[in-house]
């Protein structure tokens, strides 16, 4: 796996991004040798922020930490990442029979300056994929998000899933 690391408001030492390597080649076993794993590396009110994203398959990984210390950072995120590795690939072999129906593509993120007022700052636009109910909660809890919107392959409609309080999943149909 090669690991590309970026800073923002840090300068990504050689100390760090050799540890940082080190670190995440324990998750090789999981990963093709070809796999590029994207670290950003930044500092924000005194909060050292380490986020890390391997695509694999159509599907993101995704773990950010925010700690007083980016080697402690860096502990918490692989070891978020493992974490998520194995459990969603027993998920997977009990749940699913083939593997590469998960697939996600942003293709395009683009952001825009803040203001006092809230405003609309960010927009994610992805192409939608037929998948089913328990395939896009599962692409939800790999992106660590609290919903997911996909195209659901049995009523071919766009969908939601998200993740209620009580731990539960839901799902908003839309109506006409």
């Amino acid at each position: 796996m090669r690991v590309i690391v970026y800073g923002k408001n840090v300068d990504v030492t050689t100390g760090l991004k050799s540890t940082l390597d080190k670190k995440l080649s324990k998750l090789d076993k999981y990963f093709n040798p070809d796999t590029e794993a994207t670290a950003t590396l930044s500092t924000q009110k005194g909060k050292h922020i380490l986020e890390v994203t391997i695509p694999i398959n159509g599907t993101i990984l995704r773990a950010e930490e925010a700690t007083e210390d980016m080697y402690a950072s860096i502990d918490l995120a692989v070891d978020k990442l493992e974490g998520q590795l194995r459990k969603h690939k027993t998920k997977l072999e009990k749940k699913l029979k083939d593997h590469s129906t998960i697939r996600i593509d942003f293709s395009s993120f683009s952001e825009e300056t803040k203001s006092d007022e809230p405003s609309l700052v960010k927009t994610k636009r992805f192409p939608v994929k037929p998948m089913s109910t328990e395939e896009a909660t599962l692409q939800m809890d790999l992106l660590g998000h609290n919903f997911f919107v996909f195209l659901n392959s049995d009523t071919e409609e766009v969908n939601v899933v998200y993740k209620r309080k009580d731990g539960n999943y839901g799902l908003i149909e839309p109506t006409i």
